[in-house]
């Protein structure tokens, strides 16, 4: 069995309310092992050894047949959210590297095609201090100002690159990959 963890989307935001104790209970309930929440923005780290993509498909459902709203999931094994901070190129110490509230890890559905990704940066240059990278189905982002300045929110961002994606901030994601080791 593999510990994954689960990022869910939409969660405690925009309304769409979910107290983690019983998305805990509801997935139990569903047959998923060793779960545990963490923070209440839809982080779960839970025992499967099931396909990825097929348990981002049975998570997404339940959040809609059980909680009335789409979220999107995306699995990903502890090796793979260890990348997602490692590999961040704004993550780390010195002048070059942001804050870890501000650097963040934005997880997709897939791999975004990569002149999509570059005419969005491209664009992007001129209008705003915000930084951003492509690595393996993640998308690196320093918000440098904070998210809620940014014109990058992730509706612009999954428009734009033609995938989904929840972003979790580097603080979080230590936070999580420690629970997961």
């Amino acid at each position: 069995m593999t510990r994954l963890l689960a990022l869910l989307g939409s969660i405690n935001v925009g309304g769409n309310r979910i107290k983690m104790a019983e998305l805990k209970t509801t997935l139990e309930e569903s047959g998923f092992r060793d779960v545990v929440t963490v923070a209440a923005s839809g982080n779960v780290i839970l025992t499967d050894d099931r396909d990825p993509a097929m348990l981002e498909i049975r998570l997404e459902s339940l959040v809609q047949d059980r909680f009335g709203f789409q979220s999107c999931a995306m699995v990903r094994t502890a090796d793979e959210v260890r990348a997602a901070i490692e590999e961040n190129p704004f993550h780390g110490t010195g002048p070059q590297h942001g804050s870890d509230k501000m650097v963040h890890s934005i997880f997709l559905s897939q791999q975004p095609d990569t002149s999509a990704v570059d005419s969005l940066i491209a664009e992007h240059a001129d209008k705003g201090s915000e930084r951003l990278a492509l690595g393996d189905r993640v998308l690196f982002l320093d918000y440098v100002h904070g998210v809620g300045v940014s014109d990058l929110s992730n509706k612009v961002l999954e428009r734009r690159l033609k995938v989904k994606g929840t972003a979790r901030n580097m603080n979080s994601l230590k936070n999580i990959l420690a629970k997961m080791d």
